[in-house]
């Protein structure tokens, strides 16, 4: 079955059509961005903007989106979307592709709609998530990572018979992503810097959207590890590429950009910055000890990012804490 993600016009007159011919996904923009959030506050309150620690960065501010309900971001643009849908469209149940959050995140939807949940999750997804889709009662399917990502590119999900959310491109969820940026500048208004994870490039096209449509002054930091930098490779390469993927960053493993983000990204970016799997996981370690937060690898690039841009080049900024999916076995290997 087709999703709820066919394009919608958007306040963010970034985007034009890409030069293939596949229609482009234009950002949101601020009033989509203040919508998203007046919807979500009625479910769960902002997420924390914390004072790093001074051995984490000077100027350094961190969106806590970890104590979201379900350990990440995802759950904004998830629960927005859904939310959204009429009973006839989400009976069939909900399903999407995911590294891990993102099925949570369905999951919780869906029991919040009554309907049941199913994801696609690589093999290789850390125990902790797979467990965690199956606890908050969905149906995992575990298949192979060249599997999982020809799946996406060949939209097999119109075979299937249940409400398909798409994780990166869905204009729906990028508005509820965006609600972030509403929530950012009403906590931090004076704000330079904003350092933001990218993996398929959702969170990046809804906040950095509402963001730049507010405040185009913001310079915005598009962080990847440097074992998997897809956005970073594209906009050298002047398109959307695929790119080598190697990282323990599982929430930001994804080796191609698609189409239709691209030119969106390309407009929005200041700059790419590419962090080395030890200095993430080093992030991690130190935002465990000293900033009391857990997080996953991927959660913590954004902040191992600000740590290596001097503060004279991005002023004050806000760090995404996007993930903590992580079990007690992570914890471990971490602290060793």
């Amino acid at each position: 079955m087709t999703g709820p993600c066919e394009p919608f016009p958007s306040g963010n007159g970034t985007g034009d059509a890409a030069a293939s011919g596949i229609e482009a996904v234009a950002p949101p923009g601020w009033e989509d961005a203040e919508a998203a959030a007046a919807r979500l506050r009625q479910v769960f309150p902002p997420s924390p903007l914390l004072r790093a620690k001074s051995n984490l960065g000077r100027e350094l501010l961190l969106k806590a989106d970890t104590l979201l309900p379900t350990g990440s971001f995802k759950v904004r643009g998830i629960w927005d979307a859904v939310s959204q849908l009429s009973e006839e469209r989400v009976a069939p149940g909900l399903s999407t592709v995911s590294a891990g959050n993102t099925a949570l995140a369905l999951a919780w939807a869906a029991r919040r709609r009554g309907v049941p949940a199913f994801s696609l999750l690589p093999e290789t997804a850390p125990p902790a998530k797979i467990e965690g889709f199956r606890a908050a009662g969905g149906t995992p399917r575990l298949v192979t990572v060249p599997e999982l990502f020809r799946f996406l590119r060949e939209h097999l999900w119109e075979s299937e018979p249940y409400l398909f959310v798409h994780p990166w491109t869905c204009p729906l969820v990028h508005r509820g992503h965006a609600s972030l940026a509403v929530e950012l500048l009403e906590a931090a208004p004076e704000v330079e810097s904003v350092f933001i994870p990218v993996g398929g490039g959702g969170l990046l096209t809804g906040v950095a959207g509402a963001l730049k449509d507010r405040r185009p002054d913001i310079r915005i930091f598009a962080v990847e590890p440097a074992g998997c930098a897809a956005l970073h490779h594209s906009l050298k390469a002047g398109r959307a590429v695929s790119a080598p993927c190697e990282t323990v960053c599982d929430g930001a493993a994804v080796p191609y950009l698609t189409e239709e983000l691209y030119p969106a990204l390309a407009n929005l970016v200041d700059r790419t910055v590419l962090v080395p799997d030890e200095a993430t996981l080093a992030t991690s370690r130190d935002l465990l000890l000293s900033q009391k937060i857990v997080t996953e690898p991927s959660g913590a690039l954004a902040t191992a990012a600000a740590r290596v841009v001097p503060v004279e080049e991005r002023g004050l900024s806000v760090a995404l804490l996007t993930g903590a999916s992580v079990g007690a076995a992570g914890i471990r290997r971490l602290l060793d």
